[in-house]
């Protein structure tokens, strides 16, 4: 980790590391100190005592982390409300509803358990403009005037976060789920009250697991990353869905009734419908990623719904959805975002809206995801190669398009530098995995030979 002179504090979605290694409690409380120092200077706290709210998932270490960033917080003059284990939606959901300045949610979502994460939150629950996120790594351990006396922060919990969090995850589906059997795989996770108490609320009969978290369970053999346990489990409680969280329960994917697995693209696709047939679905689009499946883009053409494809990364999506106001995006990971209920990607509200569509349909989610037919996919991550002079070797782009024109509509090709390590990730779809297979293996081989170091 960095301080004020070294390298980047935040990546793409907070500060996240190895809890107690580089993620330390000195690090936790000097971030929370110096993220109110700037968002005071912003203006975010003109006129009123500040207010922030905490959450966290179920790591042990995040209870030691969430005592440093309460303790930070407090002593740079900010009142603190602790919501005690909570999804991150829930955390943003509440930082909108009780009006707070900043909230902070510590968890290292889908991230083994002994990671960690801090992630800030700015009024309304949306995440700190990256502006802001510099500011923040630029003041760490800077000198400061500390509060004293009554100006120093105040401590409370907030009992009712869960409570609240669900009612209003139930307040966003009309149909009753009276009839409907569902499994929630909450991978010992941020959901495991939560979840149940949402899927319940809105009339469904709900069998929870991987709901016993002690603090080391999270994301072991189970959640989002681990579907066949979800997929064993409604087979044996003759469930008509399951739904898989992960850790922090801002993603989710889905397996019908057979235990097939319906992944992002899918549950994209059947919310689009659902939104457009609402008349909800502003300007006919959706937005996805260029990762996104070609049968998700082939199945809306053939409905008449567009589809804005950003980036890799959920921020994109969000970026994208605010710039031209649309209510829907996601990607195939799960991580679904629906602006009309939500800032963020929330698990929970997904899995209760196809629920939703499916009661309104009287349509199984197996018929429900056959609008769309996922093309062979085929990734391979090809190492030990300059990942800078993907984009302007000429004989690379040749090959690509020489490859593309052969598929001629019926697949397609993506490459894709890492943003994180020195490889090239070569993606291809077409009618059929064996020849996925073959031109990802032709292209990954052109990758080696023109960008070997």
């Amino acid at each position: 980790m960095g301080t004020s002179g070294g390298e980047r504090v935040f990546g793409t979605d907070g500060v996240r590391g190895l809890a107690n290694g580089l993620l330390t409690a000195e690090l936790a409380l000097d971030l929370s100190v110096a993220a109110a120092h700037v968002l005071g200077e912003a203006g975010v706290f003109e006129g009123h005592r500040p207010r922030a709210v905490v959450g966290r998932d179920t790591r042990i270490s995040g209870e030691f982390l969430e005592a440093a960033v309460v303790a930070g917080l407090a002593s740079a003059g900010v009142d603190v409300l602790r919501l005690g284990v909570l999804p991150t939606p829930g955390v943003a959901h509440l930082t909108a509803e009780l009006n707070a300045d900043l909230g902070v949610m510590i968890s290292a979502s889908h991230n083994p358990m002994p990671d960690n994460g801090i992630k800030f939150l700015s009024r309304g629950g949306v995440k700190l403009p990256d502006a802001l996120e510099h500011a923040i790594e630029g003041r760490l351990r800077e000198p400061w005037d500390r509060p004293t006396g009554a100006k120093v922060g105040r401590i409370s919990t907030y009992d009712a976060a869960v409570d609240a969090y669900a009612k209003h995850l139930c307040a966003t589906v009309p149909e009753s789920l009276a009839g409907l059997k569902v499994v929630v795989d909450c991978a010992h996770g941020a959901a495991f009250e939560a979840s149940p108490e949402a899927l319940g609320g809105g009339g469904a009969e709900v069998v929870a697991v991987g709901a016993a978290p002690d603090g080391l369970n999270i994301n072991d053999g189970c959640g989002s990353t681990h579907l066949e346990v979800l997929q064993a489990a409604v087979l044996e409680h003759g469930a008509d869905a399951g739904f898989a969280l992960d850790g922090d329960a801002d993603r989710c994917l889905a397996v019908d009734h057979e235990g097939n697995v319906v992944d992002g693209d899918q549950i994209l696709a059947i919310l689009a419908l659902a939104l457009r047939d609402a008349g909800s679905l502003v300007d006919g689009t959706v937005v996805a990623t260029v990762m996104s499946n070609l049968g998700f883009v082939q199945a809306m053409q053939a409905e008449g719904v567009k589809v804005e494809q950003t980036k890799v990364g959920d921020r994109y999506v969000l970026e994208s959805m605010s710039t031209h106001g649309y209510v829907l995006g996601g990607e195939q990971s799960g991580h679904v975002i629906l602006s009309q209920h939500a800032t963020t990607g929330d698990g929970i509200l997904t899995a209760l809206q196809v629920l939703g569509r499916m009661a309104a349909t009287g349509k199984s989610l197996q018929e429900l995801a056959a609008v769309m037919t996922r093309l062979p996919q085929v990734l391979i991550n090809v190492s030990g190669v300059d990942k800078s002079r993907a984009a302007t070797d000429e004989e690379l782009a040749a090959a690509v398009a020489q490859e593309e024109q052969e598929l001629a509509g019926t697949g397609r090709v993506l490459l894709r530098p890492s943003g994180t390590e020195s490889l090239v990730r070569v993606m291809v779809e077409a009618e059929s995995a064996d020849r996925a297979q073959q031109v990802a293996e032709r292209l990954a081989g052109v990758v080696r030979n023109r960008l070997a170091l």
